[in-house]
């Protein structure tokens, strides 16, 4: 990314609310698959709902976006009680995490397809990834609109085909559309330990 990137990120943050956003659903809807500590990453976190989330859920947790903007909001937000967050202003796309270095990574909202395999690579042995973000099926205008940073039908499971799938959701236009989960793929997936 660049600076145009950072300052695109600044002035959407700069204009959006200081509500408290929820933690994706992937993340927000099981809550159980967490291990009991560990070292988490909210990958481009932005307003870091799901940061929040796992710094509750008892998680040394690590926070970067490219936009101070959204940071400084986040540290607002975490001023009461969260002692167990690391705001970081980092660009993934350009720095992205150790090897090794996490035992739990969560994505939303956000597609970088050649840093999958550092994300991979990043996650411990057992580690989890919980990872949702937007499909090219989609029943309204929700998202971007550029399909390049869309998904295709069933990509997530083909993108980390290296991982064990713990859990995936992508309902595409089946059935009901007026109903469900849809416009956005969910998957939950752990590093084995013989990885």
């Amino acid at each position: 990314m660049s600076q145009i990137d950072e300052d695109k990120w600044d002035r959407i943050y700069q204009g959006s609310e200081d509500k408290i956003i929820q933690a994706a659903d992937v993340l927000r809807k099981n809550p159980h698959l967490l291990p009991k500590n560990g070292k988490a990453l909210d990958a481009a976190c932005g307003s870091g709902g799901n940061a929040l989330f796992l710094s509750n859920h008892g998680l040394e947790t690590y926070a970067w976006d490219i936009s101070q903007v959204a940071l400084n909001k986040l540290a607002n937000k975490a001023e009461s009680g969260s002692t167990n967050l690391v705001l970081e202003k980092r660009d993934i796309v350009s720095h992205p995490p150790d090897t090794n270095s996490f035992d739990v990574i969560v994505v939303s909202r956000f597609l970088q397809r050649w840093l999958v395999s550092h994300i991979i690579n990043a996650l411990r042995k057992e580690g989890l990834l919980f990872y949702q973000t937007f499909t090219k099926a989609r029943v309204d205008e929700t998202g971007p609109e550029n399909p390049d940073i869309r998904l295709d039908e069933n990509e997530l499971l083909n993108l980390f085909k290296p991982l064990r799938i713990v859990h995936y959701r992508e309902e595409g236009l089946v059935g009901n559309i007026d109903k469900g989960f849809r416009n956005e793929a969910m998957l939950i997936a752990q590093k084995l330990a013989n990885d």
